[in-house]
């Protein structure tokens, strides 16, 4: 096992190969916040990538209600197990944040470390879920219970129970599980944008990959008998894709998004593996610098690449086991966000093309609101975005702005 730094978890930990980084990473955010469970972005990657036979229980992408809805079924409950067999009370977070280290140091164990722990002689802990296991990718959509019905009513605007939805593709780890795990090294990441694939070729069906992911997105098909996983839709995102007129394109996941709650780009990364500081990239600027998008189950050891804006109506431990130590904080700074945060938030799924960088230009002061007791000032400031080769893609303002249909078109559809 090598050495690598994992900036997540703030401190160095193991893994299988050494360390090695793309020149430029894969990296989304999706706004929890603003999720209708509509589905559209499953469906819009079912039917692009994963409508044919053998394919069937394969979703790439998928939107889950939680805490008991799971594609598969219990994955994230099954993957802390796992953790907390290997580590039993150990996982927990401590020191103190900072540059290298923005949610603490995670003093617990990964899922490669709890492998050692508990001499599996495998690269990670892990399972393979059950054929049952796959087949209902929308179990206990929209329910706060788990398969009985309410035990008592809900008094407003105090709510006894919860649930949110929660949007999963793969991560394109810095770290990946399914990388590591693979006996036939037919799994790799891209140098120029570090997404993870797995080479149809090479690939001899063992599920390795399967077994060790922690969020079950490497899945097997029988009729090739090769496991099979999100592309991030790397024809779009290098600028392949005939639609992309050359320039990096979102994926189509997050390009057909109704809710507007996700935004991907790619942030460039330092030969140590740290992001390279950018706070004129949309991503970095609300990561790092506003710390208001945190990853999905950091314990896990694999940097994840995609990122979430919490929920704020849920309890908070849940989301802290969930997202780490850095909630309280990102829900604050959504709840009440800077003045330029405010400009970049408007950046969400308002054009195909990916933003490299953005600049606010600032306008009138529109309003002031009462958040949380306190006062939250609104000015109308206009975000641009800039493309790769530096060309204007979107301007947007604060405020919504607002058009009245002329009279001899009241009618029209």
């Amino acid at each position: 096992m090598a050495k690598v730094y994992n900036w997540q978890l703030g401190r160095e930990m193991d893994y299988r190969f050494a360390q090695a980084s793309p020149d430029w990473q894969f990296a989304a955010i999706f706004n929890i916040n603003r999720c209708l469970a509509c589905q559209t972005c499953t469906m819009a990657c079912k039917s692009t990538w994963t409508f044919s036979e053998g394919q069937e229980d394969m979703w790439w992408n998928n939107v889950e209600t939680k805490p008991y809805g799971g594609y598969p079924q219990h994955w994230d409950v099954k993957a802390l197990d796992l953790i907390e067999q290997a580590n039993p009370g150990g996982q927990r977070w401590g020191g103190v944040s900072g540059p290298q280290a923005p949610y603490g140091v995670y003093e617990g164990a990964t899922i490669f470390e709890a492998a050692q722990k508990a001499g599996t002689g495998q690269q990670a802990v892990g399972y393979i879920p059950a054929d049952e296991e796959w087949a209902s990718p929308n179990i206990h959509e929209d329910s706060p219970v788990a398969g009985a019905p309410l035990s008592s009513g809900t008094t407003l605007p105090e709510h006894q129970t919860w649930f949110f939805y929660l949007q999963r593709i793969c991560n394109h780890c810095a770290y990946p599980a399914c990388l590591s795990a693979c006996p036939r090294n037919a799994i790799y990441k891209r140098e120029q944008d570090g997404i993870v694939l797995i080479d149809q070729e090479r690939c001899r069906g063992y599920r390795k990959c399967v077994e060790q992911c922690p969020y079950k997105k490497s899945m097997y098909r029988p009729d090739t008998r090769a496991s099979e996983k999100c592309i991030g839709c790397f024809p779009r995102v290098e600028g392949t894709d005939p639609l992309t007129n050359g320039l990096p394109m979102e994926t189509r996941c997050m390009a057909v998004c109704p809710g507007q709650i996700r935004l991907q780009g790619l942030v460039p990364v330092d030969a140590d593996g740290a992001w390279t500081v950018d706070a004129n990239n949309p991503l970095y600027y609300l990561i790092r610098e506003e710390r208001m998008a945190l990853p999905l189950y950091p314990q896990f050891g694999t940097q994840p690449n995609v990122f979430y804006i919490p929920p704020r109506w849920v309890p908070r431990p849940y989301l802290r086991q969930m997202f780490g130590p850095g909630v309280d904080d990102a829900i604050r700074a959504y709840e009440r966000p800077s003045r330029r945060a405010q400009a970049v938030l408007q950046l969400f799924r308002v054009t195909q093309s990916i933003i490299f960088r953005f600049e606010v230009v600032e306008g009138p002061k529109v309003s002031e609101v009462n958040v949380n007791g306190q006062a939250l000032e609104v000015f109308n400031d206009t975000v641009i975005g800039y493309s790769r080769n530096g060309a204007e893609v979107v301007r947007v303002t604060v405020k919504e702005p607002f058009f009245e249909r002329p009279i001899q078109f009241l009618n029209s559809i």
